[in-house]
């Protein structure tokens, strides 16, 4: 009989057809459970602020020299986080989480014995090479404005109440139990891992350690520019030249060159840092004012910050929430006047109350700046680029955390 021979449409009829399984749509995370992977590392962040004397006693060093452990767990958040977004491209969501959690419960238990500073801050790096990898799951994750809004309004929430938070563990506790907070993001993983597409996508294409390097190296130096400004600046102006040079002769490597181009993640990127040093500068900048301008003790200079920090939160993830009906121009309008707004009224309001309002414009512009920005950074990028841009764009939110601080002391010390 002939391959090609009509079948007969009767005997067709009487046999069944091969079963087929039924295609199982991919469950989406619900966003909480993404807030809960990420936010977590934005109280661990915060929570030595008010514990740093404690901590340096414990370890019987200076106060000011205590203050490393805040700045190399900014360092590992910066580096940690375009290395954890690699390797999500490569190897998959599920390797990424698996080291992310070995990576925070390795570094807590260094931090909860370390005896000597130099080991407490390979932990604290540890926790926030870990934290990294989780945000940049989280986020890949998101998919939309009103879901990253969640994740962001929950870093604003957490990094708010970070340093009380703190506080109050190590007074019940230790200091070094406070440090442990991040690790609290290890409560969503079942839940995560049970929903999320864990599996490894193919790739062809070989590591390109070196721009993964001089990358690092770029990142290193502009951290250490508020520390160290003339070398560290030389050092980043050298790195990002050697960086250039790279991505130019390999333009499909660690560092896309494709994606630089775009323009829409390029902008969303760079105002994303400008957002982000414009809040951590007033963040610290505030309570000075505040201490200068009224009669207010700390504590209530504290309780006031929290309130306006807490409010700016929400309303950011009112925005997100908002931002599909009101499209992308109006969306960026609000982010650009509120973002305005904030550091002109801090420099020209007579009446030292309206500072308060200036952190609720502050948090509210970098919470809801970085949930919007982050989507539309993202959408901008190739699908197999993504994880790179959320990467990338997530360094440029982190530099803004380094040079904030650093500008408020300027700041403050100049008046």
């Amino acid at each position: 009989m002939s391959l090609l021979a009509r079948p007969d449409p009767r005997r067709a009829a009487q046999t069944p057809a091969p079963a087929t399984a039924p295609a199982t749509p991919a469950r989406q995370v619900p966003s909480a459970w993404l807030a809960l992977l990420a936010a977590p590392v934005a109280a661990s962040a915060n929570s030595p602020v008010l514990i740093l004397p404690d901590m340096a006693g414990s370890l019987g060093i200076r106060t000011a020299t205590a203050t490393w452990l805040v700045t190399v767990f900014a360092w590992a958040m910066a580096v940690g986080t375009p290395l954890m977004a690699g390797l999500l491209r490569r190897r998959g969501l599920g390797n990424t989480l698996r080291l992310s959690a070995t990576l925070i419960v390795t570094g807590t238990a260094v931090v909860a014995a370390a005896p000597w500073l130099p080991l407490a801050m390979a932990g604290r790096a540890a926790q926030a090479v870990g934290g990294a990898g989780l945000v940049t799951a989280a986020m890949s994750l998101a998919g939309s404005v009103r879901r990253m809004g969640v994740i962001t309004a929950g870093f604003g929430t957490l990094g708010a109440v970070g340093p009380l938070l703190g506080s109050a563990i190590a007074g019940t506790a230790s200091w070094r139990m406070s440090l442990a907070v991040g690790a609290v993001a290890l409560l969503a993983l079942p839940a995560v891992m049970r929903r999320a597409d864990l599996s490894a996508p193919q790739q062809t294409t070989p590591f390109d350690g070196r721009g993964a390097a001089l990358l690092v190296l770029t990142a290193t130096a502009l951290v250490l520019v508020p520390r160290y400004p003339l070398p560290a600046a030389a050092a980043a102006l050298m790195t990002a030249a050697l960086l250039a040079l790279h991505i130019r002769s390999n333009p499909t490597g660690f560092v896309p060159a494709p994606l630089l181009r775009t323009r829409a993640f390029a902008l969303s990127a760079l105002l994303a840092c400008t957002l982000a040093t414009s809040y951590f500068t007033l963040l610290f900048t505030i309570p000075q004012l505040l201490h200068d301008r009224t009669d207010w003790s700390t504590s209530t200079i504290g309780t006031g910050q929290l309130a306006a920090l807490l409010t700016g939160s929400v309303l950011s993830m009112v925005l997100a929430a908002a931002s599909a009906r009101l499209g992308r121009p109006r969306v960026l309008t609000i982010l650009l006047t509120a973002g305005a707004l904030a550091p002109l009224t801090a420099v020209l309001t007579p009446w030292a109350p309206l500072l308060l309002l200036v952190a609720t414009l502050a948090v509210f512009t970098t919470s809801a700046g970085q949930a919007t920005l982050a989507v539309y950074a993202t959408q901008a990028a190739p699908t197999a680029q993504r994880p790179t841009a959320i990467g990338l764009f997530n360094l440029c939110y982190q530099l803004g955390g380094a040079f904030g601080p650093a500008i408020a002391a300027l700041i403050t010390l100049g008046g």
